[in-house]
C-alpha cells in the first residue's frame, strides 16, 4: 500500500485495510490491473450486445417482473437512468458519512473484478466522490437485501447522473452544481450499468464492516471492564486457568482466559485468600461467554471477507466464457443470517455485563449496599443498574431475526428476500446499548475497587483505573448520575486496549 493511497484491485480486500483507509483517511486509486479488466469486461459486453439476436435480462430487457419487455438500442441508456432514478426509494434516517464512504469503497472494489460491464469512467467517477469527500444523501431504510440494496444503492448513485443531493464541504446541495464545481460530466450510462450499481450488497457490506470494527473493540473492552469487576467483587482467577479452558478448547474461551491473566496479572486483590469457594455466573462463566462472541465476531469476519472480495451485481458477465449468466449473487442470506447472530452475540455482552452491575450492588462480600457509603440517605448506583436493564431489555427486542423474514416483491418474480439490510441497520443499535451498558458496568467495577483500598490491583487495570478517575471521579454522596455515565462512555469511546 503506497503512503496515503490505497490501490484498488492489486488484492484482497480485508477489515484491516478497511480500518486504515477510513482512519487515515486514505486515497483511492484504480490498479492498473483493475482498469484492464473493467475495459476488457465492458468491451465483451458492447460486441456481445451487437452481435446478439436473443433478448439479455437487463441489458436489452425492462427489470425484474418487466423482463419479458424487450428494449431497443437505441434506448439502452435511457432504461438504464430510469432504473437509478426510480429506484432511489430510500428513506428514513440519514446515514452517516463513514458508512456512505465505505459503500463506495465497496462498490468500487466490486466493479474492480470485472464482470460487471461497467464503463472506466463510472468506476474512476465513484472514486472521485470518495477522494474528493463529495458524499449522496442515503437513508437507512428501503432495502430487502435480495435483489441487492436496490434502493439505498439507488440513492448513492443519482450523483453520478447529476440528479439527488450531496453533502460538500459540509453542505447539502444539488449534486449538478457540485459536478459543475469539479468540471465533471454527469455519466452517461450505458446498457447494463445502472443494475450493476444498484443490484449489490455494498449497503449491507458497509454496515457489516462498520458493526464489526466496532464489534472487535468492544469485545476487547468488556473483557477489561469485567476483569475490573471480577476485582470489585473480589472474584475468583479458577475460572480463568489455562487448564479449564484447554479441556473445552473453543478459540474464544482460551482467548478470554489468556485476556483474563495478563490483565490480572500481579493484583493483590486477585491473589488474597478469598473466604468463599464459588462466583455466580455472570463471573465465573466469563471465559464462555465472552469467548462465544469473539467466535461469533470471528465466523462474522470471516463471512464478511468473502462478501467484500465477490461479485454481487446481476446479470454476471464472463468474457472468457463468453457467457452471460443472470443469477442471484445479489442475495443478502449469507449477511443477514450474520448479522443477526452477531447482534445476539453482542447483545449477550450486555445480558451479562448488567448482572455483574447488580451483583455489585448488592452489599454482598464487604461491599456497601449500592456503593455508595451511607445508603439510605444516599441512593448511589441503584439507578443506573435500571438503565442498563433497560438497554438490555431493548436489545433482546433488536436480537429478533430480520432473516427469519420474506415479503415478495416485483410482482412475485423476486419471492423470496434477506431483509439483511435491516438485520445490518439494527447493529447499530444494539452497539450503541452495548457501550452505555458497559460504561455503566465501568462506574460500578471502578467504584467497587476503590472500597478494597488500600489493596491494589493489578498493575494493567490500575493504570486504566487512573486514567478513567481522571475523568470520573468516585461517588462519595448523591450526584446527577446521567453526566457520569455520559462522561464514562466518552471515555471508553477513547480508551484503546494494551493487551
Amino acid at each position: 500500500m503506497a503512503k496515503n493511497i490505497y490501490r484498488i484491485g492489486e488484492k484482497e480486500l480485508t477489515l484491516d485495510d478497511i480500518e486504515v483507509i477510513i482512519t487515515e483517511n486514505l486515497k483511492l486509486e484504480l490498479s492498473q490491473q483493475a482498469k484492464e479488466r473493467i475495459e476488457k469486461c465492458r468491451d465483451y459486453l458492447d460486441r456481445k450486445i451487437a452481435e446478439s439476436k436473443q433478448p439479455l435480462y437487463g441489458i436489452t430487457t425492462g427489470f425484474g417482473s418487466l423482463c419479458t419487455k424487450n428494449i431497443s438500442l437505441d434506448e439502452l441508456s435511457t432504461l438504464q437512468e430510469n432504473l437509478v432514478k426510480s429506484h432511489a426509494c430510500s428513506v428514513g434516517t440519514e446515514m452517516p458519512s463513514v458508512i456512505v464512504r465505505l459503500m463506495f469503497l465497496l462498490k468500487a472494489h466490486a466493479l474492480s473484478l470485472g464482470h460487471s460491464g461497467v464503463q472506466l469512467i463510472t468506476v474512476q467517477r465513484i472514486i472521485d466522490f470518495f477522494n474528493n469527500d463529495v458524499l449522496p444523501i442515503v437513508y437507512d431504510r428501503g432495502s430487502l437485501g435480495a435483489s441487492g440494496d436496490l434502493a439505498p444503492l439507488a440513492n448513492l448513485f443519482l450523483p453520478l447522473i447529476g440528479v439527488g443531493d450531496v453533502y460538500y464541504k459540509g453542505k447539502r446541495c444539488e449534486a449538478i452544481e457540485v459536478l459543475d464545481e469539479f468540471g465533471w460530466e454527469p455519466i452517461k450510462l450505458k446498457s447494463k450499468e445502472g443494475l450493476a450499481l444498484l443490484n449489490g450488497t455494498q449497503f449491507m457490506s458497509a454496515n457489516g464492516v462498520f458493526a464489526l470494527l466496532r464489534a472487535r473493540r468492544l469485545s476487547q473492552k468488556a473483557d477489561m471492564i469485567a476483569a475490573v469487576s471480577l476485582e470489585a467483587f473480589d472474584g475468583l482467577i479458577g475460572p480463568f486457568m489455562d487448564c479449564i479452558q484447554k479441556i473445552r478448547p473453543h478459540k474464544g474461551q482460551i482467548e478470554t482466559g489468556e485476556n483474563f491473566r495478563k490483565i490480572l496479572a500481579g493484583s493483590e486483590i486477585i491473589e488474597r485468600e478469598k473466604k468463599h469457594v464459588q462466583d455466580p455466573y455472570s463471573f465465573r462463566c466469563i471465559p464462555q461467554v465472552h469467548g462465544a462472541t469473539k467466535d461469533a465476531i470471528r465466523h462474522a469476519v470471516s463471512v464478511l471477507h468473502t462478501e467484500i472480495n465477490s461479485v454481487t451485481d446481476n446479470p454476471t458477465i464472463f468474457p472468457d466464457e463468453d457467457i452471460i449468466i443472470s443469477g442471484g449473487n445479489f442475495h443478502g442470506q449469507p449477511l443477514a443470517l450474520v448479522y443477526d447472530y452477531l447482534a445476539v452475540a453482542m447483545s449477550e455482552l450486555g445480558d451479562i455485563s448488567e448482572r455483574r452491575v447488580a451483583q455489585l450492588i448488592m452489599g454482598l462480600r464487604g461491599l456497601p449496599e449500592f456503593l455508595v457509603a451511607e445508603p439510605g440517605l444516599n441512593s448511589g448506583f441503584m439507578i443506573p443498574q435500571y438503565a442498563a436493564a433497560s438497554m438490555v431489555n431493548q436489545n433482546k427486542m433488536y436480537c429478533f431475526p430480520t432473516s427469519c423474514d420474506s415479503i415478495v416483491s416485483s410482482n412475485g418474480q423476486e419471492d423470496h428476500v434477506s431483509m439483511g439490510a435491516n438485520s445490518a441497520t439494527k447493529l447499530y443499535k444494539v452497539m450503541d446499548n452495548l457501550e452505555l451498558i458497559l460504561a455503566i458496568e465501568l462506574m460500578n467495577g471502578a467504584q467497587g475497587v476503590d472500597f478494597r483500598r488500600p489493596l491494589k490491583s493489578s498493575p494493567m487495570i490500575e493504570r486504566f483505573l487512573k486514567a478513567f478517575r481522571n475523568e470520573v471521579p468516585f461517588v462519595r454522596e448523591d450526584v446527577v448520575m446521567y453526566k457520569l455515565i455520559e462522561k464514562a462512555a466518552a471515555f471508553l469511546k477513547r480508551w484503546k486496549c494494551d493487551f
